[in-house]
């Protein structure tokens, strides 16, 4: 696969990948100005979620187009894992996708900088896939990466100086006002925040071995309330695994229940931190945590919120119907290669596909 590398002083471009035969394959890597995985989740209702195997959980008026994000897919737990990513990818194609098209995103380079700045312990904790190979290696598990999901006509997107989340945020909006219908495949739950009636996550969920799919009929069930409020009520209780502390560090008594309590009453966080400002809205712990540490909770939607302006545009020919016939052999030539690879060979059991 032949991958673009471009830096352009006003509109950034990524190069289209084309899925008929007779065009050449790219993935495509722009550069634009940069700008200012636990344990997936138990699944409280699992007799609710929809089984993947030909699963059409969305309705058919639309059509659907799918978006991996590829990265948290490279890890078996918290170990560096190639074949974790092909076994997931595998299923994700022959189980999930089918032949409804599917764009995948990387991490732009410099991607959590800005966010870094704002909050130097986000993501303080996480290392780039790459670096935990060996420097003969640095960059080759990338291209092997963009090889196969180029042979499966899956185009690769990355934008430097954004994480693959905003991306995916910005392109899933362009996507759904095109008129069709969105699904994320990501262990991610920053995608929560955008799920909607067009938009919706599936999750893969290793204890199960399989993607499930994650709705907004899903979150209102698990938690009570629209996804609009999850974003306001992560930027008070905080988000451990990326590296984001909640207000309970500052004020230990405001917990859980208190945040949720007062966000559901306000519906943001904007909204409840104007209120406190000018009037009593819960007890005088909470009231005095909201009027003094309101800074440091805005702070923290900034770093959580996931942008949706990324210069990118999205290209008609990532819309398109996907020829699914070369799946097998290429993700039989992968795992093959990782099986002859001492680097980047992995001591659980064999993969193979099967699709």
């Amino acid at each position: 696969m032949q991958t673009l590398q471009m830096s352009l002083l006003t509109q950034p471009y990524v190069q289209p990948r084309f899925p008929c035969k007779r065009y050449p394959t790219f993935s495509a890597s722009c550069r634009t100005q940069k700008t200012a995985t636990t344990k997936t989740e138990k699944v409280l209702f699992s007799e609710s979620f929809d089984q993947t195997r030909c699963a059409q959980p969305l309705s058919e008026k639309k059509k659907r187009v799918f978006f991996l994000d590829v990265n948290p897919l490279c890890y078996e737990g918290s170990k560096p894992s190639l074949h974790s990513f092909g076994r997931w990818l595998s299923l994700f194609l022959h189980q999930v996708s089918l032949t409804d098209p599917v764009i995948a995103v990387i991490d732009g380079e410099g991607g959590s900088e800005h966010r870094r700045k704002l909050l130097p312990s986000y993501k303080a904790h996480r290392k780039k896939f790459t670096r935990h190979m060996s420097s003969g290696h640095v960059g080759r598990s990338h291209q092997v990466i963009n090889d196969v999901l180029g042979k499966c006509n899956v185009p690769v997107i990355k934008v430097d100086g954004h994480e693959a989340d905003d991306v995916v945020a910005t392109l899933a909006g362009q996507v759904v006002n095109k008129g069709f219908r969105v699904v994320i495949g990501s262990p991610d739950k920053d995608f929560k925040q955008l799920i909607s009636e067009d938009v919706q996550i599936v999750m893969p969920l290793p204890e199960l071995q399989r993607w499930s799919f994650y709705t907004l009929r899903h979150y209102r069930d698990q938690y009570n309330c629209d996804p609009e409020s999850d974003l306001s009520f992560r930027c008070i209780v905080g988000d451990e695994v990326d590296g984001v502390p909640g207000i309970q560090h500052l004020v230990p008594s405001f917990g859980r229940k208190t945040a949720m309590k007062l966000i559901k009453k306000h519906g943001s966080l904007e909204t409840l931190l104007n209120a406190a400002a000018i009037r009593t809205v819960g007890r005088p712990y909470a009231q005095d945590a909201l009027k003094n540490h309101a800074d440091y909770l805005r702070r923290n939607y900034e770093v959580l919120a996931l942008k949706r302006d990324v210069n990118i545009q999205l290209y008609d020919e990532w819309l398109v119907k996907r020829d699914n016939h070369n799946d097998k052999t290429a993700l039989s030539s992968f795992f093959k290669y990782l099986g002859e690879s001492k680097e980047l060979s992995y001591n659980g059991r064999p993969i193979s596909y099967n699709g």
